[in-house]
C-alpha cells in the first residue's frame, strides 16, 4: 500500500543547483532537484523544502535542526549516522536511501514511506509517525522509546534487536518481520498482531523458558 503522495511537479531548469545557492532569506525552498551532490560537516537550520526531489546526494557529518521537508523524494541518498533534529517530513518517500545509523528524534513524520533503504541503529525516540510506512528493509537495533505510533506498517522488516519503550504497537501489525530479539514490554507489545512463531520471541516477557 502506497501512502506517499508524489510531488506534483519540479522545475527542470533549477536541476542540480546547489542548497546554498538557492536559499532565500527565509529558507523556503520549493520544486528544486538535487542531484549527485555532496555535503560534509554543513548546518541545516530552519529550512522548508517542498516539493524537491534528492537523488544520489550525499550528506556527511551534518545537522539537520527544525527543517521541514512536504512532498519531497529522496532517491539512492546516503544520510547515515546523521541527526535530524525536531525535523518534520509530510509526504515523503525515501526509496533505496542509507540511514542507518541516523538520529530522528523528536521528529514529526506523517504520511511517509521508507522503502528498501537502509535504517539500521536508527533512533526515533520521542517522535510522532503517523500513516508511515516501511518496507522491505534493514531495521536492525533500531530504537523508538517514548514515540506516539498510529497507523504505521512494517512489511518485511527486519527489527532483531530493536527497542520499544513505552510506545505502544496496539493495532500494528508485525506478523510479516522479523522480531527476533526485540525488545518490549508487555504493555507496550499489548494488542499487536502477531503470527504463531512469533510467540517464541516474546515469551521471555512472562519469564518462561521453552525447553
Amino acid at each position: 500500500m502506497d501512502l506517499v503522495k508524489q510531488p506534483q511537479r519540479y522545475n527542470e531548469e533549477l536541476k542540480d543547483k546547489k542548497i546554498e545557492d538557492i536559499i532565500n532569506n527565509d529558507g523556503y525552498i520549493k520544486y528544486y532537484i538535487f542531484e549527485n551532490q555532496e555535503y560534509n560537516s554543513i548546518n541545516f537550520l530552519n529550512l522548508d523544502f517542498q516539493y524537491c526531489k534528492f537523488k544520489n546526494v550525499c550528506i556527511q557529518n551534518t545537522k539537520l535542526e527544525k527543517t521541514t521537508f512536504i512532498n519531497t523524494v529522496f532517491e539512492e541518498c546516503n544520510f547515515s549516522n546523521n541527526s535530524f533534529y525536531e525535523c518534520t517530513f509530510i509526504r515523503c518517500r525515501f526509496n533505496n536511501c542509507k540511514i542507518s545509523g541516523c538520529n530522528l528524534s523528536e521528529n514529526i513524520l506523517n504520511n511517509v514511506s521508507f522503502i528498501e533503504t537502509n535504517a539500521n541503529y536508527i533512533n526515533f525516540s520521542m517522535s510522532n509517525i503517523q500513516d508511515t510506512l516501511f518496507e522491505n528493509l534493514p531495521m536492525k537495533n533500531s530504537s523508538f522509546q517514548e514515540v506516539k505510533i498510529k497507523n504505521v506498517h512494517f512489511k518485511d522488516v527486519d527489527l532483531r534487536q530493536s527497542q520499544f519503550f513505552k510506545s505502544s504497537l496496539k493495532g500494528i501489525d508485525l506478523s510479516n518481520n522479523n522480531i527476533e530479539g526485540i525488545a518490549v514490554s508487555i504493555e507496550d507489545i499489548k494488542g499487536a498482531i502477531i503470527d504463531q512463531y512469533q510467540v517464541l520471541d516474546l515469551v521471555y516477557l512472562i519469564g518462561v523458558k521453552i525447553k
